[in-house]
C-alpha cells in the first residue's frame, strides 16, 4: 500500500513510516496540513493517515479539503482524545476510522488493511480474477493454485493493476506508486509488465493485462 501520514511528532511519524516500511509498505510523510494536502493531491495514495492536532491547521480542516478536492481514499484518524465529539467531527468531515493513541503496531496496521480493502470492494483480505487468487495479507500470487515467484515490484504492479480492474492505468501512476517521490525508468514499467504476463501465462492463465497505447495499461478482468 501507499500511505500518506500527516503527523506533526517528528519521533511518531518515524516510528509510523519504519513499521509500516517494515511491512513492505510505502510511506509518504508531512507535518504540516499544507504539505499534506500536497502530498495528497499530486501523488498516488492508497489510505491517509491524519493527526488532528496539527500546527497550521487542525486536522478536521484537512480532512475536509481533501474531500473537497474529490480525493476518496480511505483517511484514518489519529488523535490523542478521547472525547466522542472530536471522533464524530472527524468522521463527519470525511474520515473512515479513527485510533487513539498511544496505539499498537497491530492496531493500525489492520486497521489500514481493512479500510483498503473496503474501499477497493474487497472485504476479504484476497482477491480473485479467473484463476488469479492474490492473498493481499501474505503479498503472495498463485494462479491456478501455482504459486507465482514474483519481486517486490512485480508484486506491487500486479496488485495495484487489479485494484483498479478495468481502468486505465497510466505508466507515470505506475512508475508512481513503485518509486514514490524518486524518479525511475519509465522502461522498467514495461520490462516488468513483460515479465507479469509471461509468468501469468506459464501458469495458463491467459494474459489479463493489455497495453492501451499512448494511455498505459488495463487488467481486463473484473477483480473481486
Amino acid at each position: 500500500m501507499r500511505i500518506l501520514v500527516v503527523e506533526d511528532d517528528p519521533i511518531l511519524s518515524h516510528h509510523i513510516k519504519s513499521q509500516l516500511s517494515e511491512l513492505g509498505h510505502q510511506v509518504l510523510c508531512a507535518g504540516t496540513a499544507k504539505e499534506g494536502l500536497f502530498f495528497a493531491k499530486d501523488y498516488p495514495n492508497d489510505v491517509a493517515i491524519v493527526d488532528l492536532g496539527l500546527p497550521d491547521k487542525d486536522g478536521i480542516s484537512l480532512i475536509k479539503e481533501m474531500r473537497a478536492a474529490d480525493l476518496r481514499f480511505p483517511i484514518l484518524v489519529l488523535t490523542a482524545r478521547s472525547n466522542w465529539q472530536d471522533k464524530v467531527a472527524g468522521l463527519d468531515a470525511g474520515a473512515d476510522d479513527y485510533i487513539v493513541k498511544p496505539f499498537q503496531k497491530e492496531e493500525i496496521v489492520a486497521r489500514l488493511n481493512a479500510l483498503v480493502r473496503r474501499s477497493s470492494g474487497f472485504v476479504k483480505p484476497e482477491m480473485t480474477a479467473d484463476s488469479i487468487h492474490v492473498d493481499l495479507l501474505a503479498k503472495s500470487v498463485r494462479v491456478n493454485d501455482n504459486l507465482l515467484e514474483l519481486t517486490a515490484f512485480e508484486y506491487d504492479l500486479l496488485e495495484y493493476l487489479m485494484r483498479h480492474s478495468r481502468q486505465v492505468v497510466s505508466k507515470q501512476r505506475l512508475l508512481d506508486v513503485l518509486y514514490e517521490d524518486q524518479e525511475g525508468d519509465p522502461n522498467t514499467i514495461e520490462v516488468m509488465i513483460s515479465r507479469i504476463r509471461k509468468k501469468i501465462a506459464n501458469a495458463g492463465q491467459e494474459n489479463p493485462i493489455s497495453t492501451i497505447r499512448g494511455q498505459g495499461y488495463i487488467f481486463e478482468i473484473q477483480a473481486q
